[in-house]
């Protein structure tokens, strides 16, 4: 075990296991976390809406908030960014039909955040100190960034953005697209639990396609939705946000237990006109799953997302009897040509169609109020005590859309 993995448990155990001094019989809140079903879930992120909080605060401390179970400390983060406003709080463990009782302390003096492991990471980086020329950027050096302007300049392979665009992980696995035309959804595979997009790209920009100690890119996206990539649905093809007026993109948490990215493509340019698209995408520790949320600024028909179509890959469709369904594959689709399961996670109410075209297995969406959310996810074999088998994806599939259709219900216990 390395060093790192030992400070983070011994940390956590500092914070987990009862050694604090804070009094938690004076609660600030008081919630009720119950679990609808009846198989035991682990690591379940519930939120205490930022109303919640406003209403007994003129102004609000976000480092000033701890929760319990008893004694017990919870990870925590108090979030602000666009609909997720709140706290967040990390539930390691509730079994089936369990309900807990969770107390949230507050110190609006605190100065200091709390310490977590850090189990989630966000990141945008892009290089400083050097010149465009014929579109590709010469010299210059990666420094991190909370937000981007993207030059007109940039477009694919312009060695200008460290791998290409903004990266997402949790402690399972880590995602990429390509902030670009292309628009594309990737996946780095993970073999540690740490936290590793800091160190992809640096010392040669695209060695991420090669085995390393940490994991490497396993997918390939091509001209394809890879997974979960934002698309329309046009002449029998999916569309990617190809043609738009500009792009913005911003890391907007980065978090122990909370990562997000938001991206504005201004002037995006559909079959029914040009609208201004926002995407929310977030991740959270102990997860595969990437949640995506859009807003499009003018009406449009529909929304598509997908997979790659692979022939090495299996195709996994579930039934339409619960209120989230999927659409995934399975097979030795993976770069290091091993395992890898991909899928996407919809409503299955906004469902039109589940269809294909040359290059991607997709489901075509029917917009609400201008809105889609959608989740995707990614299991590769080679992951530190991951899914390694078709059987164990499956399962692992009917486990996420189960938890979705039946979320766990947070109350204020007052």
């Amino acid at each position: 075990m390395k060093k790192r993995t030992i400070l983070y448990l011994f940390l956590f155990c500092m914070t987990a296991c009862g050694t604090q001094s804070e009094d938690v019989s004076d609660a600030f809140l008081a919630l009720k976390v119950t679990n609808p079903s009846d198989a035991m879930r682990v690591d379940q992120l519930v939120w205490v809406e930022i109303s919640h909080i406003q209403d007994n605060l003129d102004v609000v401390n976000d480092k000033g908030f701890t929760a319990y179970i008893g004694n017990i400390e919870l990870a925590s983060q108090f979030v602000r960014e666009g609909e997720q406003q709140g706290l967040a709080i990390l539930i390691p463990e509730i079994q089936g039909k369990e309900t807990l009782s969770v107390k949230v302390i507050y110190d609006d003096e605190r100065k200091e955040g709390r310490f977590y492991p850090k189990r989630t990471q966000a990141e945008l980086s892009h290089k400083f100190g050097g010149y465009f020329e014929n579109r590709k950027y010469i010299g210059g050096e990666f420094q991190n960034v909370k937000e981007l302007h993207v030059p007109k300049e940039h477009t694919e392979h312009s060695w200008y953005i460290k791998y290409e665009g903004p990266g997402w992980e949790s402690d399972k696995v880590a995602y990429r697209f390509y902030l670009d035309w292309r628009n594309g959804v990737d996946v780095f595979g993970k073999r540690i639990n740490e936290p590793v997009l800091q160190n992809v790209g640096i010392s040669n920009f695209d060695s991420y396609h090669d085995l390393h100690d940490w994991g490497m890119d396993v997918l390939k996206v091509g001209q394809s939705l890879g997974v979960g990539s934002i698309a329309t649905w046009e002449g029998n093809k999916a569309r990617r946000v190809d043609v738009t007026d500009s792009l913005y993109a911003a890391v907007t948490n980065d978090g122990a237990i909370f990562s997000s990215v938001l991206t504005k493509y201004y002037g995006w340019d559909v079959a029914t006109g040009k609208t201004d698209l926002t995407s929310n995408l977030s991740i959270h520790a102990g997860s595969r799953l990437s949640e995506q949320r859009l807003h499009s600024s003018e009406s449009i028909p529909t929304i598509a997302t997908g997979l790659i179509k692979d022939q090495l890959a299996e195709v996994i469709q579930s039934r339409d009897d619960k209120a989230y369904s999927y659409l995934a594959t399975y097979g030795k689709q993976s770069l290091n040509d091993d395992n890898l399961g991909i899928a996407i996670f919809y409503k299955t109410n906004q469902k039109l169609t589940v269809t294909e075209d040359d290059h991607s297995h997709v489901v075509v969406l029917k917009p609400e109020a201008n809105q889609i959310k959608y989740y995707f996810a990614a299991a590769w074999e080679l992951e530190h005590e991951g899914i390694k088998t078709r059987e164990d994806f499956q399962s692992y599939l009917d486990q996420v859309v189960e938890e979705l259709s039946n979320p766990l219900v947070v109350e204020l216990n007052k």
